[in-house]
């Protein structure tokens, strides 16, 4: 069960919400996939993915990988959700740490999951704490780069179809990084 903890609205009346819970049970129209760049799921939420979600989803990346090569930054695959409750799973190929202009790459992961949800006319999008697993990106870095970007890219499109980012956190010690750096950015709002 997931546990909603800030519900921040913009002057646009679209929503962030920042959640502890397990992203394969998120009912959003689509979720994004913290991806490797050929979609090969192994542990992590990309191997939860594949558990909870069935080998179908792995078949359609592979199939993917097969037509258009290997996954860029700012360009996420989409698949079906196989049997996980959201309808598409959009896989994101975050930056490595350590590899060069990691904050570039992040933000053109993100960014380019949230225009793929407006081309596709979605609501809502539920997206990890990107990189900051395996792939090194320090925490608190992350967490400012994706504020600050979910927030201009709200502010430069408030009438697209994406009106809800659910960040949806399982880790307690990310989720809480997370949050000390949301408080520190808007101090009255939760």
């Amino acid at each position: 069960m997931s546990l909603l903890i800030v519900d921040h609205a913009y002057p646009s009346g679209q929503h962030l919400h920042i959640v502890q819970g397990d992203l394969t049970h998120e009912t959003t129209d689509a979720i994004v996939n913290a991806a490797n760049s050929h979609l090969q799921h192994g542990g992590g939420i990309a191997g939860a993915i594949l558990r909870n979600g069935g080998y179908k989803i792995q078949e359609e990346c592979d199939l993917w990988i097969a037509n258009h090569g290997p996954v860029e930054h700012a360009h996420p695959a989409v698949t079906s959700g196989g049997a996980l409750p959201a309808r598409l799973i959009f896989h994101a190929v975050g930056p490595i740490w350590g590899h060069g202009d990691e904050d570039a790459k992040l933000e053109a992961a993100y960014l380019g999951c949230y225009e793929k949800a407006a081309e596709l006319c979605l609501e809502s999008l539920a997206v990890p704490a990107l990189s900051t697993g395996v792939f090194g990106f320090p925490k608190p870095r992350a967490a400012r780069l994706f504020f600050d970007l979910t927030a201009r890219y709200f502010q430069a499109h408030p009438g697209s179809c994406l009106r809800v980012v659910r960040l949806v956190i399982i880790d307690e010690d990310t989720l809480n990084e997370f949050l000390s750096v949301w408080r520190e950015l808007h101090p009255s709002a939760g």
